[in-house]
């Protein structure tokens, strides 16, 4: 069965047309991604899909008993209408279905004639056969549950849709779509205003929804656990790959090294034919070259390689810092009626890679506004480092003003830098030709985007503060700005709801979560792993224990600094551990210490306390780790003097 076949779909909106001829099905239970670069043509082609815009050739069967939903980027609501009211509409069909039932169960009651009555009873089983399908008796719990998965809290069930953020309408509109459970739901950027809780929670209800889906995302992790199937849209046409984004990029890889092996070899040969066409075309072998012009004529020319290129990218090298690049002392901030952090403490060392995620609205802008100077704390302190050198990109992109082109945008103030200087710099981002001429303010996002990364790569800082810096970045750019995060030589500190760009780049975390921090030594998915272990520590907790083993390793570094300076003792100390690497030991800390903290809390908990056994055996297990701790501090110390 086929649930949607799209033909031979063409549009234009200037010369080149944005769709010439794409082509593909949909099966039901398929879960389909549509990826493809910025300007490709997606959302047109989903709008096409669902009705909303007219292609200009080609057509579009739906199979007749299918239904489709398409999730709106631009919501209109009735004045006055609640969110319970606006999500319950969604469920009206069912809501009218039950009702029906009910009708016909009264006329069955009265009804005296056995034919009308037996009819009227088959009608009714197969109503109640749709209502028990579609768990119409629990419609309540439903709306409870899917509204709660993408974020709204349960007293904002009864505020009016016109009171509502944009970001929130949008979620509304979401939690109306998967209500409805259409048999193809037709998604554009449904992770879009969701936090890294809610993405995760819509992750899991679309794998286990039968609903056939067709989604164009950015955030490659939802790709990769969502999708089964990837459609390539690039040059007007769709390429089919199985599989989700990891598996396409593989398949990609592997198919584009066939098409530049076969298109240069084409090329090779037509060059030649070319050749001898000039050399001979008069003399006695014109026969041989008006023949070989023939061929020419009838090759069929091999297309070029389907290769989505990506700007390259690239920040400047890193003037030297300090060890520590920047100090957060018992940091508070709140507005009034919301408290947003409070005693924060962290320490970041030199080229560290420090990636902060958190819930929508727990103050991840706010601080980063209070490290760059923007807003000032309630309490605390900020200190910079010897020789740090900031640069703020603030994901409204304020920095740039949209009537200067791009060219002036990108000016640095603190040195001379030419315009053919500007140029090679936008370039790299992607801004090229014309387009360094043109005004901010007429760019797409992602172009905003890549411009404001350029000016950053202008100011020569040093430590980078980045504020959702992959938003409006389709798939390949911001793997391009993650390359060029890793190999920058300084420091970085970023707010991020892209799980994958948080694991490429990231060698810490900041985890903002209501009443806490936590910090974790790694990318995103350390921390899922130390989440589901009990091993992700208290920000604060973590800062005492450095302060309590500051001054051990300082004097072991300054033991190992004298040894060094003295060359006149020939004395070695001797091992008394195996030989380990120092990050290994240090890993095996901090993973002992978190467990420390986990223990603690259960002790807290009543219910792990009614348990004698469970009890007896957490604390073994802390005396384990206590005893552990002491000899691990000896051996880091013996590893970081010898090794």
């Amino acid at each position: 069965m086929i649930l949607l076949s799209v033909q031979n779909i063409v549009k234009h909106f200037g010369p080149e047309p944005v769709l010439d001829g794409v082509t593909f099905d949909v099966r039901p239970g398929e879960r389909i991604s549509l990826v493809g670069p910025n300007g490709a043509g997606k959302t047109t082609l989903l709008r096409i899909i669902e009705g909303t815009e007219a292609a200009d050739s080609g057509h579009i069967e739906r199979h007749s008993s299918a239904t489709f939903g398409y999730l709106e980027q631009h919501p209109e609501f009735a004045p006055g209408v609640t969110v319970w009211d606006e999500a319950r509409a969604a469920l009206a069909g069912l809501a009218d279905l039950a009702r029906h039932a009910e009708e016909i169960g009264h006329a069955i009651a009265v009804e005296t004639d056995e034919r009308e009555r037996k009819r009227l009873e088959h009608r009714f089983e197969q109503i109640q056969h749709q209502l028990l399908h579609h768990d119409a008796y629990n419609l309540d719990h439903r709306i409870e549950r899917i509204l709660e998965g993408i974020g709204f809290r349960r007293e904002s069930f009864t505020q009016e849709v016109a009171q509502l953020s944009g970001g929130q309408q949008n979620r509304l509109l979401l939690a109306k779509l998967l209500l409805a459970e259409p048999d193809l739901m037709l998604l554009d950027e449904p992770s879009n205003h969701l936090d890294i809780d809610a993405t995760e929670w819509l992750e899991d209800f679309l794998i286990q929804s039968e609903q056939a889906i067709l989604v164009v995302s950015h955030d490659r992790y939802f790709l990769d656990r969502v999708t089964n199937r990837t459609l390539e849209l690039y040059r007007g046409t769709v390429d089919s790959y199985p599989g989700n984004f990891t598996q396409y990029q593989r398949l990609k890889a592997e198919r584009l090294e066939v098409q530049r092996r076969t298109y240069e070899k084409q090329q090779e040969e037509i060059a030649k034919i070319e050749e001898f066409i000039r050399k001979n075309h008069y003399g006695q072998l014109a026969t041989q070259a008006e023949d070989r012009r023939k061929k020419l004529e009838r090759i069929e020319r091999v297309p070029p390689p389907r290769e989505i290129a990506a700007p390259p990218m690239g920040f400047p090298a890193a003037s030297r810092t300090g060890d520590i690049v920047l100090r957060v002392e018992h940091l508070t901030k709140s507005f009034p009626g919301k408290p947003l952090f409070r005693d924060l403490s962290l320490d970041i060392l030199r080229g560290e890679k420090w990636g902060i995620l958190g819930p929508n609205g727990c103050g991840k802008t706010t601080l980063l506004k209070c490290l760059v100077g923007e807003l000032a704390p309630d309490e605390g302190r900020i200190i910079h480092g010897t020789g740090v050198k900031p640069g703020y990109f603030d994901q409204m992109l304020s920095g740039i003003d949209p009537a200067d082109q791009a060219i002036d945008a990108v000016r640095p103030t603190h040195k001379e830098f030419v315009e053919q200087q500007r140029r090679d710099l936008l370039a790299r981002f992607g801004v090229v030709g014309d387009m360094v001429l043109q005004k901010v303010g007429s760019f797409s996002g992602g172009e905003r985007n890549r411009t404001a990364l350029a000016r950053l790569a202008a100011s020569d800082a040093n430590f980078l503060i980045l504020d959702e810096p992959t938003n409006h970045l389709d798939l390949w750019a911001r793997a391009a700005l993650e390359a060029a995060l890793r190999q920058f030589d300084g420091s970085v500190l970023f707010v991020s709801h892209d799980r994958y760009f948080l694991n490429q780049v990231a060698t810490k975390l900041l985890v903002v979560e209501p009443g806490r921090f936590r910090v974790i030594d790694g990318n995103y998915d350390t921390f899922q792993h130390f989440v589901r272990q009990g091993l992700a520590r208290d920000a604060r907790a973590a800062m005492a224990t450095r302060e309590s083993n500051d001054s051990r390793m300082k004097s072991a570094s300054e033991s190992r600094d004298s040894r060094a300076a003295t060359k006149s003792s020939p004395e070695r100390r001797k091992r008394k551990f195996p030989y380990r690497k120092v990050p290994e030991i240090e890993a095996e800390i901090a993973e002992r210490e978190g467990r420390i903290e986990a223990l603690h809390e259960l002790f807290a908990d009543e219910q792990v306390l009614r348990d004698g056994s469970r009890v007896k055996q957490l604390k073994a297990e802390l005396e384990e780790h206590e005893l552990a701790l002491p000899r691990l501090y000896e051996h880091w110390e013996e590893a970081a003097e010898l090794n």
